[in-house]
């Protein structure tokens, strides 16, 4: 998959240091992914919540962060539209 939207990424990681090796890790676990389907990414990603209109909400940091994307399986592109917190991600 191309993940779209590092730069979201790297300022969080500047402002929450504990992250950096959770979302690092994410990030290449999507780049490696060629999801064809949800079910695939359920697959590697049980946790993760399947939103309407390809959003996917997946937990990272031990449930401590989240990320929202939308994902398109038939471009094979994870848009990254925000990350925060649990306490932000309850004001989405």
């Amino acid at each position: 998959m191309k993940l779209l939207g590092k730069q979201r990424l790297q300022e969080f990681k500047r402002h929450y240091a504990d992250a950096r090796p959770q979302i690092n890790s994410w990030e290449a676990e999507i780049e490696e992914a060629e999801w064809k389907t949800p079910h695939d990414l359920k697959a590697k990603f049980p946790k993760a919540s399947l939103l309407k209109d390809q959003q996917v909400i997946f937990n990272i940091g031990w449930n401590k962060y989240r990320i929202l994307t939308t994902i398109s399986y038939k471009s094979q592109m994870v848009l990254v539209e925000k990350i925060g917190t649990h306490r932000e991600y309850d004001n989405w």
